[in-house]
Formats: C-alpha cells, structure tokens, sequence
C-alpha cells in the first residue's frame, strides 16, 4: 500500500472542480480526468528503484570552524519541546513537563483576557514550549484549533505567548490558513475497510466519505472480501508542514467480487456538486445498500437458528450488530407506514417507497424526534436507534427489504 503526491495540482483542481462544459462534453471530460488521475497513480507504482544503485562520492579537504562560531551555533536555535494534552490535565502540569519555570508565567495566563483560550484544555491537543540555551522561555503555543473549515478555507489557531522583554508577557491569537494538497493512494482489503486505509494512511474522514460515496453499490458490512482493493484521490490540509485535515474524495475506484465501481467529483454550473461513475452516471441511487454506517455484522440473508426460540426459520432479511443507540438512517425516500411495537420485532418502523417496495426496521430503542406513520423522509434521514426490544438477545438492527409486503 502506498500513498503519493500527484503533481501539477493547481491545474488538477482546476478540473475536478471547474469543469463547466455542456452535457454531451460531460461524460468525456469526466473520463479524462479520471484516467489522468489514475494514469498517474498506475505510473507511479511501476516504477521500480535500480537494483544496484550508483552512488558518486567526493572527498574534500575543510577547514574546522572557530570555537566561537561552534558556540554561537549551539546557542543561536532553541530548544523546543511539546507535550500532547491528557484528560485531566491542568495548565500547572503541561508547564511542568515541558520545563517552563517562568515566574509569573501562570499568574499572567490566569489574569490576561487575551490567554483565555489556553484553559480550554482539549485532550489530544497539543503545547508547545521553545526554550533558549538557559532554560528561559523564548515561546509557548497552544494549538487549541488545528483545522476547522471557514468560509471555504480550511484555518488552524492558536495561542502564542512570548515575553514582552519588560519582565512580562504579551499573548496573541494567530491564525494560517492550510495549503491543500492532492493525494493519491491506494489499498487492499485484508479483514476490514478500515484495517486497510490505515494501513495506507488514509484519514477516517475519507474512509467514510468512500464508503457514503459508494453506499448505493456497496455494503461495505456485508459485501467486502478479502483482496478487494482500492485507489482514491482526495485532499488534505496541511499548515507548518503538518497534516491538518482532510476534505474531499476527488476520484475514486473500487474492486469488488469482480465489480469495478468508480466515482468522480463534479461540479456543474447549474447545481450543487456531486458523485458520478466514468460513464456520467450520478451515485445517488435509490436505495442505500446499508441502513447503519460501518458496524459489524451479525448474520446474512438465509436460514438461521432464532436466537430465542431456538429450531431453524428462514430468516429474511439482515441483522447489524451495533452498539445500542447507533443512529439507524432510511435507505431510500418514503413515507412511514407504520410506527410502533410488532410481536417479535419490538419497536418497528415500516417505510412505503415506489414501486411497491417497503423496507422493515425492527428491534429499535426508540425512534427520532418527529417519526410518525405518515411523515415523509428522505434518504439517509434518522428514523432510529439500535436497541433489543422484541424477541432478541442484544443490540442489533434487523433490516427487510420487501416488495409487496413479501421479504
């Protein structure tokens, strides 16, 4: 598994997300960029390093430095050290591990309004403390905002405080905004999605946007087997030379059982952007393969031995084992036929979508705010939570896709 930059990335957002041409332009224009993209990723990971490398080697002949400069190298940097915030911390604490004995330091921190943000103290959050060859205090930051979105930039903040060089200190609030870049990586499944973009690096947010992406094509809680692989183009956010954050999926190829599903970003003139396959086809299908997002999954479409009562019954439909009060989504857009208790199913809620087809939401906690027989939802909407009510022996969401009330 490996992850790369791709080059020229100004021109390649240029065309993810400018692309402003007529329909019959659409489909073409989607598939070169797509094939440039992915040219570039095949390219990249068939390049092979010589086997015997030649290295050029030049002997010179220097003079020693004076031990005057020796002494003002050793000086001149300092020395700069950074604890990462636990639970339960407290600033006296973080000060102490990272050495800075500055009298009256906290004494300020507690006093100045402009420092106030430093006793909102975020475990996983990261202080800083720069330290000159003495021990004194050169600098002291709290990166209380690594990344947050802002009007369409993506901004870290922090607090710094420096001495004021009268025997005090002066706090100020700073703000850079993070360069984007374009990455490109790639995968293969070995037990789990997840188990597979951390070990190509992939951030969590982009692993669940590949999954919302292809949520209509894929279960990724059922369908996934072993040596299905991946390659996807997204952005990241990086500020001071550090990793930030991360944005959008750009492109985006998946194998799965043999099925090759694709997607790409695109933004056309007249409306909001979105997902589409190679082809210009839109991702938004009509039914979600999935009802809960990634948990693991209990049983499978087929006969199975009823938990309670024991004996084997066609079990049709699908059971997700999820923690209690995982949010269960519709799949597809609807209105709620029935809301309520059913024998065996507990709290239920039955949805009628086109076509004759309905889908069954059984053993819930309890359902959302506002979810009635009668009201109109749309896909992804929240219906539910996951509980054990009716004939089961733990969290779980049973889920039935039936065409005329027949699973």
């Amino acid at each position: 598994m490996s992850e790369k930059g791709i080059p020229d990335t100004p021109s390649l957002r240029t065309a993810m997300r400018s692309h402003r041409k007529p329909f019959h332009f659409f489909r073409k224009g989607l598939l070169l960029v797509a094939l440039g993209l992915f040219g570039t990723a095949g390219a990249l990971a068939v390049v092979q390093p010589p086997e015997k490398p030649v290295v050029y080697t030049e002997q010179s002949v220097l003079p020693l430095p004076k031990l005057d400069a020796l002494a003002e190298l050793a000086t001149s940097d300092p020395f700069i050290g950074e604890t990462v915030i636990r639970r339960g911390d407290t600033l006296a604490a973080l000060l102490q591990r990272l050495h800075v004995q500055e009298a009256g330091l906290q004494n300020f921190l507690v006093q100045e309004p402009a420092a106030r943000s430093i006793y909102k103290l975020y475990p996983g959050r990261v202080i800083r403390a720069a330290l000159d060859h003495e021990g004194k205090l050169v600098s002291l930051r709290y990166d209380h905002t690594p990344g947050t979105r802002d009007e369409g930039r993506y901004v870290s903040r922090w607090l710094e405080i420096t001495p004021d060089g009268n025997g005090g200190f002066a706090a100020e609030e700073r703000e850079q905004v993070a360069d984007t870049q374009i990455r490109i990586a790639e995968g293969e499944i070995s037990s789990s999605l997840f188990g597979a973009t951390d070990a190509a690096g992939i951030p969590d947010h982009i692993t669940f946007q590949m999954a919302e992406i292809l949520s209509s094509k894929i279960d990724f809680m059922r369908d996934l087997r072993k040596g299905d692989r991946f390659r996807i183009v997204y952005e990241t956010y990086a500020s001071e030379g550090r990793e930030v954050g991360a944005g959008r999926v750009l492109a985006l190829e998946f194998l799965n059982k043999n099925n090759t599903y694709d997607a790409v970003w695109f933004e056309p003139e007249t409306s909001s952007g979105g997902y589409y396959d190679f082809e210009g086809k839109s991702l938004q299908g009509a039914f979600l393969r999935n009802a809960l997002k990634f948990t693991r999954i209990s049983s499978t479409f087929g006969g199975r031995r009823h938990p309670v009562h024991g004996g084997w019954r066609q079990h049709n439909g699908v059971d997700y084992a999820a923690p209690s009060g995982t949010p269960i989504r519709s799949t597809a857009d609807g209105v709620i036929k029935f809301a309520g208790w059913q024998r065996g199913y507990g709290n239920t809620i039955i949805i009628e979508h086109h076509n004759n087809i309905s889908t069954l939401y059984a053993h819930q906690k309890g359902f959302a705010k506002g979810i009635k027989k009668g009201v109109k939802v749309s896909q992804g909407t929240h219906i539910g939570y996951v509980g054990s009510t009716g004939w089961s022996t733990g969290p779980h969401l049973h889920y039935e896709f039936r065409v005329n009330n027949k699973p």
